[in-house]
């Protein structure tokens, strides 16, 4: 995902986003549909990440999706993020 991507996305954005879920000789497509609660960087656990703070910082976006239900979800270069109206 490029950080544009993420720069773009404004809480209360409806957006579909896919991720792909990587195995040995096959990938699993998921695609969320929700609403923007936040979109930012924040900070993993990670000790071991030579980065500021020595945290390795991840794209993060909260979606509220249509149930209620509110959903983490981690973007990367493979993400693919969709607006809709």
């Amino acid at each position: 995902m490029e950080s544009s991507q993420n720069l773009s996305l404004r809480p209360g954005m409806k957006v579909a986003i896919t991720q792909q879920v990587s195995a040995r000789h096959y990938s699993i497509a998921t695609r969320v549909v929700g609403t923007v609660v936040t979109a930012e960087q924040r900070p993993t656990g990670s000790w071991y990440a030579h980065s500021q703070d020595d945290k390795l910082w991840l794209d993060r976006v909260v979606l509220r999706k249509a149930d209620g239900e509110i959903t983490t979800l981690n973007l990367d270069e493979f993400t693919h993020i969709e607006t809709l109206d």
